[in-house]
């Protein structure tokens, strides 16, 4: 009787032998000129070296035109047609942006004219808030965690609640009743809130709002039929923000979960009551490309046309970078 492994052996008789291999004779291979070759890079578009004291035009005109450094040069123009056709630019973000320090860069968008809406994440209006009342925000998470001091600021959830329970009273969403609220309030850094800065302009915010996620949903001012009737009215102004998009730019900046799947949902309505939303760009900016970006922001909507980017980086270097390179291109003409 054999070994076990002879046994094994014997039950795959038509295995490759090494001793029985010979090398693939390549005499008969099919060649093509070089010349004829299609190629995915061409030295038309290389970049160029920066020169020293040049300026940020002659540095955007230097990139290369090639993966990400020619998405940016694309989004941008993207964004530029759209604002000079009248077509909505939206922007749809997370927390981190604000506590990387981008609200000056965003309000500056605003006040442009190149930004036509936000769509934030419940967080925002939590760092929104704490920034244009004593200028800084953000806990040392881990060191508070322990003794469950987290998420305690009083002032806080006293007023961003109040102001939700106030707000939805009257009629408002979350976006409009913390802008109001927070205006009327005249903080000490209120020019450092997108909040108060897009209710003086009239520029459409939104707010959407997974019950749970939001510090102010630990104390007891929050009302979550409050809260959950300002955010369901949210989402139905931004889902007739959506409505519109065609041929305009939605952008989503540092959201990995909620405005995602905000977005879609949005998306499926409008199409749902008869929206024709085909040609449209939509953008994924993130130090980190997720599944549901991708999929929810950047292919799916795009399917059956327009045009989809996913471009990585730090909030803090990248969104500057777009944001100075629409400002270069509107403003040259270009």
């Amino acid at each position: 009787m054999g070994t076990g492994n002879e046994v094994k052996r014997d039950k795959c008789r038509k295995r490759i032998k090494a001793s029985e291999l010979a090398p693939l004779k390549l005499d008969r291979i099919s060649t093509s000129s070089l010349k004829d070759r299609v190629s995915t890079v061409e030295a038309t578009d290389f970049g160029s070296p920066h020169q020293p004291g040049g300026s940020f035009r002659s540095f955007l005109e230097g990139l290369p035109r090639i993966l990400a450094a020619g998405d940016l040069c694309m989004v941008a123009e993207a964004v530029v047609k759209a604002c000079r056709n009248g077509k909505p630019v939206i922007l749809g973000m997370g927390a981190h942006p604000i506590k990387v320090g981008l609200t000056p860069v965003i309000i500056d968008l605003m006040e442009r004219g190149l930004l036509g809406a936000l769509a934030l994440n419940g967080a925002c209006m939590i760092h929104d808030f704490e920034l244009a009342s004593i200028g800084r925000t953000s806990e040392d998470v881990g060191a508070l965690i322990q003794k469950g001091a987290y998420g305690m600021a009083r002032e806080t959830s006293q007023f961003i609640n109040r102001a939700i329970s106030d707000g939805v009273r009257c009629g408002h969403g979350l976006g409009r009743a913390l802008g109001e609220s927070m205006t009327k309030a005249d903080l000490r850094y209120s020019h450092l809130s997108l909040l108060v800065r897009a209710f003086q302009m009239d520029i459409p915010v939104t707010i959407h709002v997974a019950v749970g996620t939001d510090i102010i949903h630990m104390h007891p001012e929050a009302d979550g039929a409050s809260i959950g009737e300002g955010s369901l009215r949210d989402f139905h102004f931004f889902a007739a923000l959506v409505s519109r998009l065609e041929e305009g730019v939605f952008i989503n900046l540092g959201s990995a979960v909620i405005m995602p799947e905000v977005f879609i949902k949005a998306l499926s309505l409008a199409r749902n009551l008869g929206f024709p939303i085909r040609n449209v760009t939509t953008v994924n900016l993130d130090f980190i490309q997720h599944y549901r970006p991708m999929t929810n922001v950047v292919s799916r909507p795009t399917q059956w046309g327009g045009a989809g980017y996913a471009i990585t980086g730090h909030h803090e270097i990248i969104f500057p970078l777009l944001a100075a390179a629409v400002i270069e291109k509107i403003d040259g003409g270009k």
